[in-house]
């Protein structure tokens, strides 16, 4: 069985990407590979100046020094990255480079394309920096909108590329769907490297409840994610149809007090399950390149047809009245005359709730999600050794 180094670098706010990585953790273990975690948090930078927290982005000794070690005590065959911004650093390519050992680097954002990572600016997608050097992105302030900070995330990605290490010190990197993977050749990275692994959930059997009622909404409250477009939505609807909220975030008041909402806050995976198996759709507003949430494939597991935005992969994740439906991203009435085809016609959404469930069957459960990082990493070690 391969040993794997699993890497990543925890932001303050745990999201989706941390729970990706447990999941591939535990599904790593309950086929008996031997899993060594590497993890750093973001709750480090409180105790950092700014100019240090500059220096790790580009470099960080203690990765490289731990990295290597864990390597040599582990006995690792293959070093698996997913967040490495900004304390891990990309010495962790180099360390396992010096070992002989092959990385395979998870895309789960635009990072190395786009400063800011989601590639939006003023509320609309934004591929100035896509294939470039990113100044445009420095001018902007996009990332944090401070200059400074986005110059440093600017010049990290750009010295590595002068240095070879997004071509020559990773092995595979795994898109989460070919819309992503195309950006991501567009950018500058190795088409022949890029391979396609959506994201995954145990959903467990399938739900045979028909007695479903209402919207659902589950993610962070933020610009990105089309909040206002939402309530803007909700707003015309004005109660006719019961919206539920569940998530926090700084846009959190902008769905506040209006009718038909109701405001649950973050929830454990299995409550918001079983918000899945009661409702209608789930909605997914967002006005960014959304990589493949993993709420949508919470909600394909369950039964539940996505209404999302005709947006970047949601686009093609999402097949229009057969899985779920789609709107112009942007456009509140567009979404709220699509919310309220639930009243008027609940038998075609239960179809495409079939219909979601054999997406998922397909193409998104830990069976298939395994054998295809097995496929990933099997390539990643054959390439080592020739």
């Amino acid at each position: 069985m391969t040993s794997i180094l699993m890497v990543h670098n925890a932001y303050q706010q745990r999201g989706g990407e941390d729970s990706v990585v447990d999941a591939e953790i535990q599904l790593l273990r309950s086929y008996g590979h031997k899993v060594t975690e590497y993890r750093r948090s973001n709750d480090e930078l409180n105790r950092m100046s700014r100019s240090t927290a500059a220096l790790q982005t580009f470099w960080s000794p203690v990765t490289a020094h731990k990295v290597a070690e864990l390597i040599a005590i582990e006995s690792i065959d293959l070093v698996h990255c997913h967040n490495t911004f900004p304390l891990i650093s990309p010495a962790v390519y180099w360390a396992a480079a010096r070992a002989r050992v092959p990385v395979v680097q998870t895309l789960h954002n635009f990072r190395l394309i786009c400063p800011q990572a989601l590639m939006l600016r003023n509320g609309v997608p934004c591929e100035d920096c896509v294939g470039h050097v990113p100044w445009r992105g420095v001018m902007h302030g996009c990332y944090r909108d401070s200059i400074f900070q986005t110059g440093v995330l600017a010049a990290m990605v750009a010295s590595h590329r002068v240095l070879g290490t997004w071509r020559k010190k990773v092995a595979r990197y795994i898109a989460l769907n070919e819309f992503c993977r195309q950006k991501f050749i567009e950018g500058g990275l190795p088409a022949d490297r890029i391979m396609v692994k959506p994201n995954f959930v145990d959903a467990g059997p399938a739900s045979l409840n028909f007695e479903r009622s209402g919207a659902l909404y589950v993610g962070r409250l933020s610009q990105e994610k089309g909040i206002r477009t939402l309530a803007d939505a909700m707003r015309i609807l004005h109660g006719r149809v019961a919206l539920t909220v569940v998530g926090t975030g700084p846009q959190a008041e902008l769905l506040t007090g209006l009718p038909g909402v109701t405001l649950l806050g973050a929830l454990p995976s299995d409550q918001v399950l079983a918000l899945m198996r009661a409702a209608q759709m789930l909605v997914l507003p967002s006005i960014w390149y959304e990589n493949f949430p993993r709420t949508l494939v919470e909600a394909f597991g369950c039964g539940l047809p996505v209404l999302a935005s005709r947006l970047g992969a949601l686009a093609h994740l999402v097949e229009d009245g057969l899985n779920g439906a789609l709107f112009e991203p942007g456009n509140s009435h567009a979404l709220a005359s699509a919310i309220g085809s639930l009243v008027t016609d609940p038998a075609r959404w239960a179809q495409m709730g079939l219909a979601a469930r054999r997406s998922y069957e397909l193409t998104l459960t830990p069976a298939a999600n395994y054998a295809r990082i097995i496929e990933i990493y099997s390539e990643a070690l054959r390439d080592n050794t020739t």
